[in-house]
């Protein structure tokens, strides 16, 4: 039986699957070392490409609203997990173990999934985000500001690694395409297979509008000598390559904003109560040796820096030196192998080098780089390396062991006396992703990250408390950021919808009320307003902004106070106690409960009868502003002031502003009531 011929991947540019000219460069398993597929853009039009995003994909994205774009991903995100068993196949070739590849598959998905839910609780279902409260920039409320957020009419050019082929892809145009901006994935070639298949199938599902997503497969070649100023660059990768980019002539003639996540030198501390005997010791031995075999060692989060007390670095050197040598390694599709193969050869010699410039500071004990033992394949042919620990006597005049890093299965052990040189040795990698603490002590934690967070994108707290349902260490999640200062290249991703806004303009709006209104989706004060029918006998259909009522009024007694207290249990001594209430520097006399005049407010302006109004689910930014005394008036001012329409449902969320004055017209309380609205209402 014939060979078949390795696969040739093909970009997906304006419109069209293309092969580069050429036969293009061949691809190997990392751990067979057999040939997978070929690469290459010669030929490729890449100006056309980022063309056809901006004019074709960009207008049919921002057509659709937030809610709309996420539903999209919803879907791909969905149809993407049922079949991501071809995913994981293809996985193999990478070098990685099934569990490694979950990190990247599934956690990829889900990240996107994430993404998608995050977007339609978070934000209207609109085209623009206002941001921040309304400034009143006049005192007749004739001229007021918002900051808005709209999509950058550009194009999300994403030049990924070859470490996470499908996580890196997908958490970074979950939140772009969110954003309504269109994408160009550039993947490490490397691995380029993988993301080309995932790639394949999201645009075979038809979901998305044609130029929101296209894919390059080969080098970028002349990519970013056509950005302009309206794109947005992201790059995930070494520091070294990440730094020449940062500083393309194009990028920086037209002010392209260029966000960078690179390598960094990621350190776990062990704080000098967890000595061995303790969980957190175990834990942090543990989650060492983890994030030294997962991927084979090759994740940006990774640990390379183990900094523990003087007193517990032999018992540390003997666990984790222990846990190594059992550590089998081996073809990733072996369940006996609890790590496959780095992505190539060459990265293997590379791992190898940098080893070498750590020996000039500190001393392997642990594995030995020029000798493999596997359980399964072939070591000449696949690209198996042992783990490998080292141990640094003098960390605090080292300089290798902070800025040498092997991208692979390696970490060095250093030691210290005092938390300050602890803090003082994580500082030393000069920024960096992630960092990690295992402690059991609140004064270590407290002192410790107060330390090091400047100089860390998260820190991992780890414990006893949180053993089995913490993440670990080198987990990034898509509500928490990602990225890190300095040698880390000072970007930030995910966050949650913080990952959205970096694909977004704010811009700072000023006009008359009514104006704003109409450019925000938000009524303020100084806004038109329509008082005929109850807002609450009006579906979502037909509620405007800036519909209100002006209730009736009604008179605060001591017996409402006095009955509110029995009824609720609430009897607060400044409801109560006339002589106790007078002695508070905020109050005259005895007052009435703010929860009282919450609920006396909306019984003054609900509609009584069954309509399109369907639940209240909620209060946001509540403040009680003046004191009510016994014998004020309170009236209601109800206004509607945002309506969100709900993409999958006959309901919808209105939003609207309450205030509620006394008899002198001060603002005794004011906040922003929610209900659920039918669409339509008969």
């Amino acid at each position: 039986m014939l060979k078949s011929a390795p696969r040739r991947l093909e970009s997906y540019v304006s419109g069209a699957w293309r092969p580069g000219a050429g036969e293009g460069a061949e691809l190997l398993d990392a751990a067979t070392g057999t040939a997978v597929a070929r690469i290459g853009a010669d030929g490729i039009d890449r100006a056309a490409a980022l063309a056809h995003a901006r004019e074709v994909g960009g207008p049919a994205l921002r057509a659709l609203t937030l809610h709309q774009r996420a539903l999209m991903l919803k879907e791909i995100g969905l149809r993407l997990m049922d079949g991501k068993e071809e995913f994981y196949l293809e996985n193999f070739h990478t070098g990685a173990t099934r569990k490694d590849g979950w990190i990247d598959i599934d956690g990829g998905i889900g990240t996107m999934l994430t993404f998608a839910s995050r977007a339609r609780r978070e934000f209207p279902n609109a085209h623009v985000i206002p941001e921040g409260p309304v400034e009143q920039l006049s005192q007749d409320q004739s001229f007021s500001a918002q900051h808005i957020l709209t999509p950058r009419p550009g194009v999300a050019i994403h030049i990924n690694a070859f470490n996470f082929p499908v996580w890196g892809m997908l958490e970074k145009i979950a939140p772009s395409l969110i954003a309504g901006m269109p994408c160009v994935v550039k993947p490490a070639s490397q691995t380029a297979y993988l993301t080309e298949l995932v790639v394949r199938r999201i645009l075979g599902m038809g979901v998305l509008p044609e130029g929101a997503l296209q894919l390059l497969c080969g080098s970028a070649g002349d990519l970013l000598d056509h950005v302009e100023e309206a794109d947005v660059v992201t790059f995930t990768g070494s520091a070294a390559t990440g730094q020449k980019l940062r500083v393309h002539p194009t990028i920086v003639a037209r002010s392209v904003p260029f966000t960078m996540e690179a390598d960094s030198l990621n350190c776990s501390i062990l704080g000098a109560d967890a000595g061995p005997g303790t969980p957190e010791f175990d834990l942090f031995v543990r989650e060492a040796v983890r994030e030294m075999i997962v991927k084979a060692g090759q994740k940006c989060t990774a640990i390379r820096r183990l900094i523990v007390p003087e007193a517990h670095a032999d018992a540390v050197s003997e666990a984790i030196s222990d846990r190594l040598t059992k550590t089998a390694v081996g073809l990733p599709d072996d369940e006996t192998a609890r790590m496959g193969a780095l992505v190539s050869r060459g990265d293997r010699d590379g791992v190898r080098a940098r080893i070498a410039e750590l020996q000039a500071e500190a001393e392997i004990v642990a594995g030995n780089p020029g000798e493999v033992r596997v359980v399964s394949g072939d070591p000449d042919q696949g690209a198996f390396l042992n783990p490998v620990l080292l141990r640094c006597a003098a960390p605090l005049t080292a300089r290798a062991v902070h800025d040498v890093e092997a991208f692979g299965p390696v970490a060095t052990l250093m030691s210290y006396d005092a938390p300050e040189e602890a803090v003082a040795l994580a500082r030393m990698g000069r920024g960096s992703l992630c960092s990690s603490l295992f402690t059991n002590d609140p004064g270590t934690a407290q002192a410790m990250v107060a330390g090091i967070a400047p100089f860390h994108g998260r820190v991992l707290i780890g414990n006893r408390a949180s053993a089995k349902s913490s993440t670990g260490h080198g987990s990034p999640l898509a509500p928490l950021v990602h990225g890190g200062p300095g040698r880390a290249g000072g970007g930030e991703e995910m966050g949650g919808m913080r990952g959205v806004k970096h694909f977004m303009m704010r811009t700072a709006v000023q006009g008359a009320p009514h104006l704003l209104t109409a450019v925000t989706g938000q009524w303020s004060d100084g806004g038109a307003t329509d008082r005929g029918t109850h807002p609450f006998r009006k579906s979502l259909g037909e509620l405007q902004l800036g519909d209100q009522l002006l209730t009736e009024a009604r008179t605060i007694t001591e017996d409402d106070t006095e009955h509110f207290a029995r009824f609720t249990g609430d009897t607060f001594y400044a409801h109560m106690d006339e002589a106790a209430a007078q002695a508070n520097p905020f109050f005259e006399g005895r007052v009435a409960h703010g929860y009282l005049i919450v609920s006396f407010a909306a019984g003054l302006f609900v509609w009584p009868d069954p309509g399109p109004v369907l639940a209240n689910y909620g209060i946001d930014n509540l403040r009680f502003l003046t004191p009510v005394y016994f014998g004020d008036t309170l009236q209601v001012r109800l206004t509607c002031k945002e309506i969100n329409p709900r993409e999958e449902a006959e309901h919808g969320e209105v939003r609207w502003d309450c205030l509620v004055a006394n008899q002198h017209g001060e603002t005794v309380a004011q906040y922003d009531v929610l209900t659920m609205v039918a669409k339509s209402w008969t």
